[in-house]
């Protein structure tokens, strides 16, 4: 016989998830609307004029091949962080599963990078390849590479990749230990009793049982490379040099608060909303058809 919770008052359940809803509405749903509000209009920079332009805001940015190749160079990023900081947590939660010594120092060590925020990340990385004192730098120098991202773009929008991956490593880490010690090592030891090697074990039986941890970090790293990489462009290259390295979320910052152009920042804050869920829609349409529950 189930136990079952019932509420004496119908304003109870309300009233427990009313702060929940107060926060969402205040912080997203508010600001959200706020930003399609402003999108339609064109405001000077002190605020002093404002004019109902409609949709011109959208009809300048889709004619501005600046803001074209923000969109590619962000998609670019996403697809670049998103793969690269998945393959290496994956490679690296593989071998902290194995029964080793010190295995705990060392999945805790490797946990710890998620605790920096992002903008201490870019110091952290800017540091160690700035072309002047970076210890990376003057290694790179020594083998003949001319490092020096503060010139060359395609530098740079490496050096971006580098901390931003570095930086998501850890979470993705997190969760892929957790689906590796989720899986019944009853179903390795009966797949190695019938001959297969380690390899074609982890493509035949560890893969697939991953593939909903997968799934959801995929959708969490682009969301992440979309968004949450603000503050390391921002600590690092500003979207330098020669906006080699201004994505989408940057530009709107730096449209909007460095260049006074508030109806354009708004109108492209709009659509990288309207991108990302699109993105997400996307993968839980396509992608989640690969996954295996």
């Amino acid at each position: 016989m189930q136990k079952q919770s019932v509420f004496t008052s119908r304003w109870l359940p309300w009233l427990l998830i009313a702060p929940q809803m107060i926060i969402v509405l205040v912080f997203f749903y508010w600001p959200a609307g706020q930003a399609v509000w402003q999108s339609f209009l064109l405001q000077d920079a002190f605020g002093l004029s404002t004019m109902f332009v409609w949709f011109e805001n959208y009809k300048e940015l889709l004619a501005d091949p600046d803001y074209f190749a923000s969109v590619v160079r962000t998609f670019v990023f996403a697809a670049a962080i998103a793969l690269s900081s998945l393959s290496l947590a994956l490679l690296l939660a593989v071998m902290a599963d194995k029964p080793l010594r010190g295995v705990g120092v060392y999945r805790t060590l490797l946990i710890w990078p998620y605790a920096v925020a992002p903008p201490v990340v870019g110091v952290l990385w800017i540091f160690m390849l700035n072309p002047s004192l970076g210890i990376l730098a003057h290694g790179l120098r020594a083998m003949g590479v001319d490092w020096n991202p503060l010139l060359d773009g395609n530098q740079a929008a490496l050096l971006i990749i580098l901390a931003a991956a570095w930086k998501q490593i850890s979470y993705n880490f997190l969760f892929f230990l957790a689906g590796l010690q989720s899986i019944p090592k009853s179903v390795h030891e009966a797949a190695a009793i019938d001959g297969a090697r380690p390899i074609r074990r982890f493509w035949t039986i560890t893969f697939p049982l991953l593939t909903p941890t997968i799934f959801f970090l995929i959708v969490i790293n682009v969301v992440y490379a979309f968004f949450d990489t603000f503050g390391i462009i921002d600590t690092m290259t500003r979207g330098g040099p020669a906006k080699a390295t201004e994505t989408l979320v940057y530009k709107v910052y730096s449209d909007g608060l460095l260049g006074g152009n508030l109806g354009s920042s708004a109108a492209q804050s709009v659509i990288l909303m309207g991108i990302v869920i699109a993105l997400t829609a996307v993968q839980f349409r396509f992608v989640e058809r690969k996954v295996t529950y």
